[in-house]
């Protein structure tokens, strides 16, 4: 939900909101799981826009043996009570999403070209280019 960065010709990037396109964000907790943030569509004015349809979105993070990972997926309902009724369902698919994921970007790390020697610390105890046969991702 965050915003695209627009690299203009000086490379500087472009900052530029859209105005037909804004949202007043309020967030929800229930303390426990996660968190609810409702997209309220409005018009430039501030008054609500009618024409388009509010965006719920979870939050609540993945526990990983590296730390916590942060996940947000977009919730398909009518109100929040809905919302929050089909978090679980919602935050599992995205659970599912991220550990699949994860699983290929380990598999792609552990298949990635190993050159034997090159670089490090060498083969033996650190030893700069003693010794050799030592394996180091790129």
């Amino acid at each position: 939900m965050h915003g695209k960065f627009t690299m203009a010709a000086d490379n500087a990037p472009e900052l530029k909101m859209d105005p037909a396109n804004l949202y007043r964000e309020e967030i929800f907790t229930d303390r426990k799981i996660g968190t609810l943030r409702v997209l309220t569509p409005v018009k430039s004015d501030s008054s609500a826009d009618a024409a388009r349809k509010v965006v719920y979105v979870g939050e609540t993070q993945l526990m990983t043996p590296v730390g916590a990972l942060p996940l947000a997926f977009e919730i398909e309902a009518e109100s929040l009570g809905r919302a929050a009724e089909k978090f679980a369902e919602v935050a599992a698919v995205a659970v599912e999403r991220a550990v699949k994921e994860l699983q290929e970007l380990r598999r792609q790390q552990s298949s990635s070209i190993v050159v034997p020697g090159a670089g490090g610390m060498g083969g033996m105890g650190g030893l700069g280019g003693m010794g050799g046969g030592k394996l180091q991702l790129p």
